[in-house]
């Protein structure tokens, strides 16, 4: 009768000691699945994001100052006051978009030539209200500006042995082929030239002092290129140039020519 009771305690044991094992396999297996489901509703790592140069400026930018053109508006990093004519006017941060200072130098010195030809533009919509050259009225009548123009190419168009524009786009495109190397490298980095610095000072004005000078002509130039746009429009609206267009000013009901 003993035997009976004997056989099963060892069983009994058994299965008493293999409880707690299979209840923290249980456990932890359970665990494990709910982290599994868990993280199906997680974001994964996140993707770069790659930022326009405004925006990598502006994330970069601390405390930076106002720009004196626009009060309101932040002064773009690269508008640091360095260059001649630079007040911080840049609303769509070109500069901070160029991939390097070459950029930057290219941008300066087409201003600077645009510049240059808008003078030269402006003086001659004022030198013709001002006088004639010989030959001209027999020529364009009283055409100017624009309407000279218009009538040139007529006269190309005709066959006419007449080449202006022919001159002007040889003489014109042979100049900035010999420009273009200082310009190249300029933009380069293979030398230290200033942007629009083609060694041209016969008057020697820049000697005393380069600086002002340099000012001088950007702000002159920005004011031509203004100003030469309002004479053609005025030329396109009423027919006159600039001078003689402002004489009449007082005296005009019509403002379409003649007064």
């Amino acid at each position: 009768g003993q035997d009976r009771w004997i056989c099963p305690r060892p069983h009994f044991t058994v299965a008493t000691s293999a409880q707690p094992s299979i209840t923290m396999f249980t456990r932890a297996a359970i665990l494990a699945a709910m982290a599994a489901s868990a993280s199906a509703f997680m974001s994964g790592p996140a993707m770069p994001m790659v930022k326009s140069g405004r925006t990598a400026a502006v994330s970069n930018m601390q405390m930076q100052q106002k720009s004196a053109a626009i009060p309101f508006l932040e002064c773009p990093p690269k508008l640091d006051g360095s260059v001649p004519g630079d007040i911080g006017f840049d609303p769509l941060w070109v500069s901070s978009m160029l991939p390097d200072a070459g950029y930057f130098k290219f941008l300066q010195e087409a201003e600077i030539k645009h510049g240059r030809v808008a003078m030269l533009a402006a003086a001659g919509a004022i030198a013709q209200d001002l006088f004639t050259f010989p030959g001209t009225e027999a020529t364009f009548g009283k055409l100017k500006m624009t309407g000279a123009h218009d009538a040139i190419l007529k006269m190309e168009g005709q066959g006419k042995n007449v080449a202006t524009f022919h001159q002007m786009l040889l003489w014109l495109g042979l100049l900035e082929v010999v420009s273009a190397f200082a310009t190249i490298q300029m933009f380069t980095g293979a030398t230290e030239r200033a942007p629009g610095d083609f060694g041209f000072d016969p008057l020697g004005m820049g000697k005393k002092d380069m600086k002002t000078m340099r000012l001088k002509e950007v702000k002159n130039g920005r004011l031509a290129m203004i100003g030469i746009g309002g004479m053609v429009h005025h030329y396109l609206l009423v027919g006159r140039g600039p001078i003689e267009f402002i004489k009449n000013i007082p005296n005009f009901k019509d403002p379409i020519a003649p007064f």
